[in-house]
């Protein structure tokens, strides 16, 4: 595949300085947990700590994918403020956030920032 593109095919295919970053999330809740009880974490989630971060959340109940609601990367703040929601709720076992990653391709390295 051909390096040398155009900056408008390098931004349509987000690739270099075009890259966007976001991260994975693993959710294990309590085994006893009832149907509402997960239905009003997920509320909460999206709200307190998708919305309010500028963040978009695509998956499902236990698995997903968080990206930033327009162009763009999440920062390492808001990836860290997102952790820091999920630890302090009781309805989880465990939250597991990745590292961040190229949403559009995540088998390639992150950017060095220039």
């Amino acid at each position: 595949m051909a390096t040398n593109r155009s900056q408008r095919l390098r931004k349509k295919l987000c690739v270099d300085e075009f890259q966007e970053l976001g991260f994975e999330l693993n959710l294990d809740f309590k085994e006893d947990l009832a149907d509402e009880a997960i239905d009003a974490f997920l509320d909460a989630f999206l709200k307190e700590a998708m919305e309010a971060n500028g963040l978009g959340y695509v998956g499902g109940d236990d698995f997903g994918l968080v990206c930033l609601q327009k162009r763009g990367s999440v920062s390492e703040e808001q990836r860290a403020a997102v952790e820091a929601w999920l630890k302090g709720r009781s309805e989880l076992t465990e939250a597991t956030v990745s590292p961040l990653l190229d949403v559009w391709y995540p088998e390639k390295p992150i950017n060095p920032v220039a």
